[in-house]
């Protein structure tokens, strides 16, 4: 696999297809290998007539992992997206990203907006006023993965309902039994702390992002509610938010983000 280091920190990619480039990045804790596996966008319909690259954030897949927890922040990882470009000949892409990635997208946007021409915005995570019990969940993760209390961990994550159109998929619902069994629970310790440093960007900031916007987002996930993608959706003049309720609706997504890449081409 392709890799190249960025920020002192050895990054794997993938970098398939031609044509107007699109940049990809996945959730926390998951991975190009495991996006093959569960993928809410599939790249190989969605990203026809595109060159897209996916790429290991920092601290997952086969990536190096960093120590210092701000090394994660959504807009060090942004810092990273937009190197990592540099590194592979991208100047001007569509951002797009699922949870994570998508509030690296959007850190990307403010931190370079000559390069970010459109968004994709997948389950955009927790912000602003719901962050913080976020971040504090994440550090009490941390301190259980690091002390290989998984029991603890596992039934915790027992009560917390699936979202609503993967609810019946054990390769969803069984995620997290998966990660911790198969995951360094050092580097998965150094993610969780990372995140509880993240947020998105001020509202005021996004409200500045004047390019085209798909949000794709679903019901059922207090982790990704759709407070924050209507929320998104209300900042930036330019976007569209779709909403999944079911299996169905979430089967939609790859072929939605193509028309909605389509459309751009059509448009420069």
């Amino acid at each position: 696999m392709p890799s190249t280091v960025v920020r002192n920190c050895h990054l794997d990619y993938r970098l398939t297809g031609d044509g107007p480039d699109v940049v990809w990045g996945h959730g926390l804790t998951s991975s190009m290998d495991e996006e093959d596996q569960l993928a809410l966008v599939d790249w190989s319909t969605a990203g026809a007539g595109h060159r897209v690259l996916r790429y290991d954030a920092r601290g997952h897949g086969g990536s190096d992992s960093t120590t210092e927890p701000t090394d994660y922040s959504w807009e060090s990882l942004a810092h990273d997206q937009l190197a990592l470009a540099d590194a592979v000949g991208i100047d001007r892409y569509v951002a797009a990203g699922a949870s994570m990635g998508a509030a690296t997208a959007l850190h990307a946007a403010l931190i370079a907006p000559d390069r970010v021409r459109a968004l994709v915005l997948v389950i955009p995570p927790t912000g602003w006023e719901t962050r913080a019990a976020q971040t504090g969940l994440y550090a009490a993760m941390a301190d259980l993965v690091e002390a290989e209390r998984h029991a603890e961990l596992l039934a915790a994550s027992a009560d917390v309902p699936p979202p609503d159109p993967v609810a019946d998929e054990p390769l969803w619902t069984e995620r997290f039994e998966r990660k911790l069994a198969e995951t360094d629970p050092v580097r998965l310790a150094r993610v969780f702390r990372g995140a509880g440093t993240a947020d998105l960007p001020l509202a005021d900031a996004i409200a500045t992002i004047d390019v085209p916007v798909l949000i794709l987002a679903w019901t059922g996930d207090a982790t990704h509610p759709l407070t924050t993608a209507a929320r998104l959706q209300e900042l930036m003049p330019q976007s569209e938010l779709v909403v999944a309720t079911t299996r169905a609706g979430l089967d939609t997504w790859s072929s939605r983000t193509a028309t909605f890449l389509s459309s751009l081409t059509s448009k420069a």
